[in-house]
């Protein structure tokens, strides 16, 4: 079985990301993030279920899996044995825009 992203992680930076998103939003007004169960969309908590963790964690490492093997290939056709950031700058652009 190969290595995953650990889901706890994923969601502690998918909260983080929420959090501060959130704060840009109409100059913070009225927004609780940990709220309970309103109605509001302003107000209503960002969350994440488990499946959809598990499909986000599935996500991200085939995404890093795709851009290791491109910046490799590019490293290899230079006669380089170890990639550097120089490769994966270089493989980035074209890789967001296939995912």
């Amino acid at each position: 079985m190969e290595e995953n992203f650990d889901p706890d992680l994923i969601h502690a930076i998918f909260k983080l990301v929420w959090s501060r998103r959130s704060k840009r939003v109409e100059g913070n007004e009225g927004i609780d993030l940990e709220g309970g169960a309103s109605t509001s969309k302003k107000t209503r908590a960002t969350t994440a279920n488990a499946s959809a963790l598990k499909v986000s964690c599935e996500l991200l490492r085939l995404f890093v899996a795709e851009a290791i093997q491109r910046a490799g290939l590019i490293a290899e056709a230079e006669g380089i044995d170890i990639i550097e950031p120089t490769h994966l700058e270089r493989v980035l652009p074209q890789l967001l825009l296939d995912f």
